[in-house]
């Protein structure tokens, strides 16, 4: 009688060939426990590798030495355009969509965000606190600088929206571009000499932006404005705006890349931006700013149209 020839092998070599010819698993944990054996008996393998620890080190050590200083402001912030709270008109806007080199800035642009991290601001706050660059000594010069753009938002008191153009209009302005706690502290790091000078001067004007772009972060804050009135000044109520506008094409502008940190700028009464600060102030920054502004301070006349003493019509 004939057997099926699948039968007719030997039941060792098809039942028994994963005990015959081991599988890369076993071969894995065979290694693990011959390892385990030798660095139990002394081995060779009980010593620690400590060359690979000392690389490691090493490596993060010369990450820390090797971020580069931080520059000094490298080139002057703000909009070719001058800032208006006029809306914008119809032939404004068609004249947008049709402008070709607009559109290719916008590109740029959005293929820049795109190519970021999600966490790419947070990893920045790991150099420098994230602070970008250090602010000048001096004033940027007066046919080099560009304009601080409009920004719309709602006053403390009276409970109304008010444009920092408006606001800023014949008055030296330092803003504060804040969105956070410490963001606040950044500031308050910058302006508080400046504050204790030129607060109560009618030439004057400290100017304090609180931006949430996120709609839900925007409605939160506007459910606590009765606690910002009783935290801020009485006398900069009028001046302290929470905005929720896109400064999706501005950040870069004014220097806003790192949306964590703080912002200060000063203004002159032509509404350019003369000077810069970002980050908690450094030694000398909150000293140049008080400096910067008593210059353009003491160069503007009185509201009443008399010179300054000491100053040529």
């Amino acid at each position: 009688m004939r057997t099926l020839p699948s039968l007719a092998r030997p039941a060792s070599r098809w039942l028994f060939r994963s005990i015959s010819q081991p599988s890369a698993a076993s071969l894995i944990c065979a290694k693990y426990l011959a390892r385990s054996l030798q660095s139990s008996a002394g081995g060779p393998s009980s010593q620690p590798r400590a060359e690979p620890v000392a690389k490691t080190s090493d490596t993060k050590e010369d990450g820390e030495e090797g971020v580069p200083p931080l520059p000094i402001l490298p080139r002057p912030l703000g909009v070719s355009q001058r800032p208006t709270t006029l809306p914008q008109t119809w032939a404004e806007t068609r004249a947008e969509l049709l402008d070709r080199e607009k559109h290719l800035q916008k590109r740029q642009h959005l293929v820049k965000q795109a190519t970021r991290g999600y966490f790419h601001d947070f990893h920045q706050l790991k150099h420098h606190g994230g602070k970008m660059w250090v602010a000048p000594k001096v004033l940027i010069r007066e046919d080099k600088a560009l304009y601080f753009p409009d920004i719309a938002g709602t006053a403390l008191n009276p409970k109304e929206k008010a444009h920092t153009t408006t606001i800023g209009a014949g008055k030296i302005s330092v803003v504060s571009m804040l969105s956070t706690k410490i963001s606040e502290m950044h500031t308050q790091s910058f302006v508080t000499p400046t504050l204790e000078k030129f607060q109560f001067d009618e030439r004057f004007k400290y100017i304090q932006i609180n931006i949430q772009e996120n709609p839900l972060k925007s409605f939160l804050v506007s459910l606590f404005l009765a606690s910002l009135r009783q935290a801020v000044p009485a006398h900069f109520h009028s001046s302290y705006l929470v905005s929720g506008q896109n400064l999706e094409y501005l950040r870069e502008p004014l220097g806003m890349e790192n949306k964590h940190i703080g912002y200060v700028y000063l203004v002159d009464s032509d509404l350019r931006v003369r000077w810069a600060g970002c980050g908690f102030a450094a030694e000398g920054e909150s000293e140049a700013l008080a400096n910067c502004t008593r210059v353009l301070v003491d160069r503007l006349q009185p509201a009443g149209g008399a010179p300054v003493e000491g100053k040529p019509a």
